[in-house]
């Protein structure tokens, strides 16, 4: 090692160094009010997260009641798994299950809710340019991708999810069935689950309010059914400041179901 670039810790550290004000694709931007291409009217002093995510990249960020979350499909062929829980007490936890039970519909889009298992919205969807999710199949694992290692070649969800649980004092048990941004899936006549593959136009994305402070886990793997060889594409997160949802707001007054969420919240934070 002594003829590499890096091969003492003075050449280590000139290195490193060296690496200053280097951009790449897939990385965060700090501080996050240097983000570029903002959705329209965001200032950038609002911005409280950008960061791109690679092929197996994963991510988890706090983000408080109000935020919203917009998530892009950079190239045309990510797809993002996500876990989300109560910031304030994560045994409370997005529950898929009641997420479609209580809305009557297997399928996510704008306009609906993102449950928690104890009756409360944890995001509202406001954006949905992608029309392809999956709230049915969970996260990939080691039978598909990896070999069950923290750093495994070709990571899959849920090893990424366990790295990212971690920085929450959070593990393995805390792995909850997950949403799938990007990658839809449909069910058959017959009863098959028929995965949507892709690649799609680059560019789509989907936007969350966050309607209690929230712990939020990405994983940016290939989704459970896509049979490709480890194909998966960068994906943006961008959160910003926002307000609470209004009493008026028509996503919160939309159903019957949804309002009564939506005042779990509210009975909840009045505590």
């Amino acid at each position: 090692m002594t003829g590499s670039a890096t091969g003492t810790p003075a050449a280590a550290r000139e290195h490193a160094r060296s690496m200053a004000g280097l951009r790449v694709e897939a990385m965060p931007t700090i501080p996050a009010s240097d983000a570029q291409d903002l959705p329209p009217g965001v200032e950038k002093d609002a911005v409280v997260w950008d960061e791109t995510l690679a092929a197996g990249g994963y991510a988890s960020r706090r983000l408080n009641r109000g935020t919203r979350l917009k998530l892009t499909d950079v190239h045309g062929d990510a797809c993002v798994s996500m876990l989300a829980f109560n910031a304030e007490q994560p045994v409370e936890r997005l529950n898929v299950a009641d997420t479609l039970k209580v809305q009557w519909n297997a399928y996510l889009g704008a306009g609906k809710l993102i449950l928690s298992d104890m009756g409360r919205v944890l995001f509202s969807i406001l954006e949905d340019t992608a029309l392809d999710h999956d709230a049915l199949c969970g996260a990939s694992n080691a039978v598909g991708y990896g070999d069950g290692q923290d750093f495994a070649s070709r990571p899959n969800a849920r090893e990424r999810f366990l790295l990212a649980l971690a920085r929450y004092g959070l593990g393995r048990r805390d792995i909850h069935p997950c949403v799938n941004w990007f990658k839809g899936v449909r069910v058959a006549q017959d009863g098959e689950t028929c995965l949507t593959v892709g690649p799609f136009p680059p560019g789509r994305h989907v936007t969350l309010r966050a309607e209690l402070d929230i712990i939020v886990v990405l994983a940016n793997c290939p989704h459970v059914l896509d049979r490709r060889e480890y194909t998966v594409t960068p994906v943006r997160a961008t959160a910003w400041r926002g307000p609470p949802t209004p009493e008026d707001d028509p996503i919160r007054t939309a159903t019957p179901e949804g309002l009564r969420s939506f005042q779990n919240v509210e009975d909840y934070l009045r505590r």
